[in-house]
């Protein structure tokens, strides 16, 4: 979705374009995340808050914490071109990506523990069935 640079939005449209609750939006406000400016008690936020919020919930859907998606946010408001702030970046998700490929792991060596007990007590109850069907 292309948005204006000049477009604002309303908290409850942003709530609703990213299925979360009002609530979730002055929490990530709250934290530092979005900066809306204000009309009074009204939050007017950007296009910037708009992307920051998307990002937000991207990052804290591979598991990111929030203090890890502030950290990248204030290496990116420094110089979104300075290579130790890059650096930085690509360290975190290069130990992220490292996490998740562990967990992974750990996914599958679970999964098969699961399905090998799964077949035991099926072939246990297939044979309790069985002798019970000779008595």
């Amino acid at each position: 979705m292309v948005v204006p640079a000049d477009r604002t939005f309303s908290i409850s449209e942003l709530a609703q374009e990213f299925d979360v609750t009002t609530r979730a939006i002055r929490f990530y406000e709250a934290e530092g995340l979005l900066m809306p400016e204000r009309q009074g008690q009204r939050r007017i936020y950007s296009r910037r808050d708009r992307v920051r919020l998307m990002l937000t919930l991207r990052g804290k859907r591979i598991g990111l914490s929030l203090q890890e998606i502030r950290e990248l946010f204030e290496l990116y408001d420094a110089a979104n071109n300075d290579e130790p702030q890059l650096m930085r970046f690509v360290d975190s998700l290069s130990r992220r990506e490292q996490q998740l490929r562990q967990q992974l792991d750990d996914i599958h060596l679970v999964l098969k523990e699961i399905g090998q007990l799964r077949g035991q007590c099926e072939q246990w109850m297939a044979k309790r069935d069985g002798d019970e069907q000779a008595e």
